[in-house]
């Protein structure tokens, strides 16, 4: 974009006094060169009365972008603070009815009922109560209901004039869809078809019936993988007797993609809700302390598993020097094992190996690293300790250790998978604290055995 300021502390602290100034010239100035990302950035470094301020200069169509543009949490504060008619007429006028169900269904019920009624245009309206009504998280959420659409046996010239008049509420034509007198889908035609034939030729010779297609109840991440391995940018959906009924675009599932992934790595961080950095502190302490919780359990538990074995520990202290290491180790082993496996079943490729055999591999990936590992530390240990049966002892516990860490990182995963519950909560806190409390039973009883062997 020409002319585009750089967005810095500067250019944030300019832009602050001019709002304070309510220089209304000059901030639109600002306002029209600026993209609408670029914009809800902007809106962090603001408080809220002066992103309202500058939010209201704004065109109705820039305003809607805006919106979509900032993160959820910022968006409801802002929009709580704006009345309902002003979301109404400004910003849901000119979106597309998923983002605008997107951001109606962020607020209060209330709200929701009074920015509806005052939405001018009820075929929006009614298209952005239908979408309300189904799961945020599934292909019915996700859709929207613009989109173009022609009926088998009409010619090119019908199609052309229907699709000039469809195509004024469609932002982006990416495929026009084909459907039979019942409103089923049966294909979809290319323009270049359409703008190279004969006007009166009918279109069915035309039509691509190799279509691929989701149905409203399909899960968002599960449309997400499907225009992933298809490398489709929009995809049609139908409601369960194959009506059509909307479209999904790349840039919503790009979202999908995201925000699966931020869960991922919150859940594989302990943290177990959803959350920012602005939020309040009770609300990120409540996510965070729940894992924590149980770490802290687990390293009491880690304690008594020593406090079990003080008596082996005083007549051979060297064993504990190893004990921080052989508790990395299988933290480590583990969280690499598991963090395999969430990713094979999250791109679907879990599904093509048996469980047995995916088990089988990860067991064999572990002995390989055990053996090596173990083998480096056998020579450290040659080289540098006293004992020889400290220098087995530790050798032989790594392997083991890392063999289990291995075998339970691919597991867990797995059961988890299959109890229809998010794998990613196998990963992180949850892996290392149960490797440690095992890997410390397997060395200490290891090197209780070896040290007796010699008494």
């Amino acid at each position: 974009m020409e002319n585009k300021p750089k967005i810095d502390k500067e250019f944030i602290e300019n832009l602050i006094q001019i709002i304070e100034d309510q220089n209304t010239e000059q901030a639109l100035e600002i306002t029209q060169v600026l993209h609408a990302a670029d914009l809800a950035e902007i809106y962090n470094a603001l408080t809220i009365d002066q992103a309202k301020f500058l939010y209201l200069l704004l065109d109705q169509e820039k305003a809607g972008d805006v919106l979509i543009e900032l993160d959820e949490h910022a968006r409801e504060r802002f929009l709580d603070s704006l009345p309902s008619d002003v979301i109404a007429r400004q910003f849901i006028h000119e979106m597309d009815s998923d983002d605008a169900a997107d951001v109606i269904g962020d607020l209060s019920e209330e709200k929701q009922e009074e920015i509806l009624a005052l939405i001018s245009n009820k075929e929006q309206a009614g298209d952005i109560v239908d979408l309300l009504n189904y799961d945020e998280d599934s292909a019915g959420g996700l859709m929207a209901k613009e989109f173009v659409k022609v009926e088998e046996g009409w010619d090119i010239e019908h199609c052309i004039q229907e699709i000039r008049t469809q195509a004024e509420v469609v932002v982006e034509l990416y495929f026009v869809y084909v459907v039979n007198q019942y409103n089923k889908l049966i294909g979809l035609i290319s323009l270049k078809d359409l703008l190279l034939n004969n006007p009166k030729k009918p279109i069915d010779s035309f039509i691509n019936r190799d279509v691929i297609s989701v149905k409203t109840d399909e899960s968002a991440e599960d449309v997400a993988r499907i225009m992933d391995k298809y490398d489709l940018v929009a995809i049609p959906v139908v409601d369960s007797i194959g009506r059509l009924v909307g479209r999904i675009t790349i840039d919503d599932v790009v979202d999908v993609m995201r925000e699966a992934a931020e869960k991922d790595y919150q859940l594989i961080s302990g943290i177990t809700s959803d959350v920012e950095s602005s939020d309040r502190v009770w609300t990120i302490t409540r996510a965070r302390l729940p894992w924590l919780v149980i770490g802290l359990f687990g390293g009491i538990l880690g304690a008594r598993v020593i406090e079990i074995y003080e008596f082996d520990l005083g007549i051979y202290p060297q064993l504990a020097f190893f004990i921080p290491l052989i508790a990395a180790m299988a933290g480590n082993v583990g969280i690499q094992s598991s963090s395999i496996i969430v990713q094979s079943i999250a791109a679907n490729v879990f599904e093509v190996e048996s469980t047995l055999k995916k088990l089988m591999k990860e067991l064999s990936v572990g002995l390989m690293n055990g053996i090596i590992c173990a083998a480096l530390l056998f020579g450290y240990n040659w080289l540098t300790a006293s004992s020889m049966d400290l220098t087995i002892a530790v050798s032989i516990s790594l392997l083991a250790v890392i063999l289990f860490a291995s075998f339970f990182g691919t597991l867990i995963p797995i059961l988890l998978n299959k109890a229809k519950i998010d794998p990613a909560l196998a990963t992180g806190p949850f892996i290392t604290t149960m490797n440690d409390i095992v890997g410390l039973l397997i060395y200490l009883n290891i090197g209780r055995m070896i040290f007796n062997l010699h008494l």
